[in-house]
């Protein structure tokens, strides 16, 4: 089943040099934009991240340094493709868990504040795994009754990519309401439904999860010696803590959001 679109749909993978969203960088990146009237666009780029891929990604993907040593930089990338996600939703397999918070990283790399907050972000991953617990090789022959080994070459983004496509669409296909009889296993069409179904229960604030929002609004701190305090109480009495963060192994997204908060409770 199509996904009833009200606005493009990115449906999207990486690969990536490994999985540290503060250090590591992209070096594929794929993607299909869905437009609401079921037209589609494929862009496909391999990234030169700028570093050596180290050999177990190399191994895992088939993607080789001479592969992307003449390939752009995210950053050279960076404008072009924030133009063309402007206005669009994101889908992805476990793209809430890591292709997001990645992509985000690599765009204020650039110089760039994609603002995520106004898409509906889809993950065919937690869908799958709230209604069948596999993975995309599972779901793919679940939904489609292909073996992905078959059809692709698994670890590329654009055939993961490919895959995902399918399985979303599969997924509308089997939890449609006509096709459904228990009311938890149903999926309307309808992309805030499947946004919310996708929604993390706890709000994060950035998007490693360092920073959640209670059911008050207010921000807690969720790591470390202060995991569950309130950051307004925590953040004015120890500076010396948000200095640690602000130059410490974390996303530029998770310092900036404790940037803003050190601004919002300072002192008075």
């Amino acid at each position: 089943m199509f996904p009833n679109l009200d606005r493009p749909l990115i449906v999207f993978d990486l690969e990536t040099t490994g999985l540290n969203m503060a250090t590591d960088s992209i070096i594929q990146i794929s993607y299909i934009k869905v437009m609401p009237d079921g037209t589609e666009k494929r862009v496909d780029h391999f990234v030169n991240p700028g570093k050596p891929i180290p050999a177990v990604v190399a191994e895992l993907t088939h993607i080789t340094d001479d592969m992307v040593k003449d390939a752009p930089t995210f950053a050279q990338l960076a404008a072009d493709l924030a133009a063309d996600f402007e206005g669009c939703d994101f889908a992805g397999y476990n793209s809430n868990g890591f292709d997001i918070p990645m992509l985000c990283e690599e765009f204020l790399r650039a110089g760039i504040n994609f603002n995520f907050a106004k898409s509906r972000l889809i993950d065919a991953c937690t869908i799958f795994k709230r209604m069948e617990q596999r993975n995309l090789a599972a779901a793919y022959k679940f939904y489609t009754g292909h073996k992905m080994e078959d059809d692709f070459t698994a670890h590329r983004a654009n055939e993961d990519t490919e895959a995902t496509w399918a399985v979303l669409k599969g997924q509308l296909d089997m939890y449609a309401p006509g096709k459904q009889e228990e009311p938890e296993r149903q999926l309307p069409n309808d992309m805030d439904a499947i946004a919310a179904f996708c929604a993390p229960k706890q709000q994060f604030l950035d998007f490693a999860g360092r920073l959640v929002v209670n059911e008050k609004g207010e921000e807690i701190i969720n790591f470390g010696k202060y995991k569950g305090r309130l950051a307004r109480e925590v953040l004015p009495q120890d500076p010396g803590y948000v200095s640690w963060v602000l130059f410490g192994d974390f996303t530029r997204d998770t310092k900036r959001w404790f940037s803003y908060l050190q601004s919002k409770y300072a002192k008075r």
